[in-house]
């Protein structure tokens, strides 16, 4: 039977596009009861934002479908005061509040942490936002393209000729979603706590804590980082390389296997010339030690060195296309990507990742597609205590 930590934990997602749906997303595939409440008529922005066209137009954008399966979907006006009582009794049946506003807008709603903890006051309170909840920049709008610029990703990014660049997906949003999960995880596991919890996520600040080597080089040691391309900044040869056909990566990282790379491409002398002997002499002649790499690489294909490297103890891979990783045995045999068959508003079956763990031998899952845009509004109300002649008063009144 697989393992559902937390099931009977009911999670309301009131966020939008990335980081928020994001974070919910690994909570649901934990077993979580994820309710989705989303605006009544444009629901989450990204049901309109993909490479399908056509799913754009159908409100199931792939942005959308990534990031929320096995959620439900339900619709709030939460200006009106029937919507604003409605995600109130929805409150009182919930663990987690997940919300992504600028700061002070559920507050301007009637509807914040203080206010919400009068309903429910053990309640667990996430609000995700670029740039925290306070400090001069709090009020500002931001997504991943500016946090990746203003944390300094994006200027250790790139190689010296093309730098800053922007890393290839979303990843200030991804691991903004990630620190959200792991904090509500971590607030949900305290057996203590006999009070609410608010969580305050800022997205510049969780990308500024992953960046660990490159922030403390300036902090203790005093060097500023700089893009430095496919090279690993403390080992060489770390890094990509070029070879007969295809692109090799290769961390040497230690002396043994800088020893061991020597040994496999034929050149034993390198261990004792003096400019790539050790370590830091390694890294002062960089270039020079990737050229007479490479040249020697130029002698067989890429998964050719691949096999031989790695057998003589040196971590070594391909650089794989996305669609080329996805086919890849190791991938397809652990059960990373899911399927949903005929799924209602796309007409046809999709392929979505999962997360990338297992528990107990199994990869986590959830069982339905993603919703449709207020796909079990009805339902959901209904488990509120509404009647059917209260919910189609909802309905003609537009708050769902």
């Amino acid at each position: 039977m697989a393992i559902k930590p937390l099931s009977g934990i009911r999670v309301l997602d009131l966020t939008n596009v990335l980081a928020g749906p994001f974070a919910c997303h690994q909570l649901a595939h934990m077993g979580a009861d994820v309710i989705k409440v989303e605006a009544r008529l444009t629901g989450d922005l990204a049901r309109q934002l993909g490479a399908d066209h056509d799913l754009n137009k159908a409100m199931m954008g792939v942005s959308f479908l990534a990031q929320n399966p096995g959620k439900r979907s339900i619709t709030l006006d939460l200006k009106h005061p029937k919507g604003k009582e409605a995600l109130r009794r929805l409150v009182r049946t919930a663990d987690v509040v997940v919300e992504n506003y600028r700061p002070g807008v559920m507050k301007r709603l009637g509807l914040g942490y203080e206010d919400l903890l009068k309903e429910n006051p053990t309640l667990i309170y996430c609000a995700i936002s670029g740039f925290g909840q306070d400090g001069p920049l709090r009020d500002l709008p931001a997504y991943d393209q500016i946090i990746q610029g203003m944390s300094g990703v994006m200027s250790i990014t790139g190689a010296p000729e093309n730098a800053p660049y922007r890393v290839g997906y979303p990843v200030a949003d991804t691991i903004g979603g990630i620190t959200a999960a792991f904090a509500i995880a971590a607030a949900l596991a305290d057996s203590k706590r006999s009070s609410g919890v608010f969580i305050d996520v800022s997205m510049l600040e969780a990308a500024m804590a992953t960046m660990g080597w490159a922030v403390s080089n300036h902090l203790i040691a005093g060097r500023e980082p700089k893009p430095l391309g496919n090279d690993n900044v403390t080992a060489s040869p770390s890094g990509t390389f070029r070879t007969g056909d295809g692109l090799l990566n290769i961390a040497a990282n230690k002396q043994e296997q800088f020893e061991a790379v020597c040994d496999v491409l034929g050149h034993p002398e390198w261990k004792k010339d003096s400019r790539f002997a050790e370590r830091q002499g390694r890294l002062q002649h960089r270039t020079e030690l990737k050229t007479r790499v490479e040249e020697a690489l130029s002698s067989k294909t890429a998964d050719e060195w691949w096999q031989l490297l790695n057998k003589a103890g040196v971590p070594a891979g391909p650089v794989y296309t996305v669609p080329q990783a996805l086919d890849h045995p190791q991938i397809a045999s652990r059960g990373m990507v899911g399927t949903f068959s005929e799924v209602p508003g796309v007409g046809r079956d999709i392929r979505l990742v999962r997360t990338g763990f297992k528990l107990n031998g199994e990869t986590p899952s959830v069982v339905h597609p993603p919703p449709q845009l207020g796909e079990h509004t009805a339902a959901v109300l209904a488990e509120l205590g509404y009647t059917d002649s209260e919910i189609q008063e909802h309905i003609k009144e537009k708050v769902v």
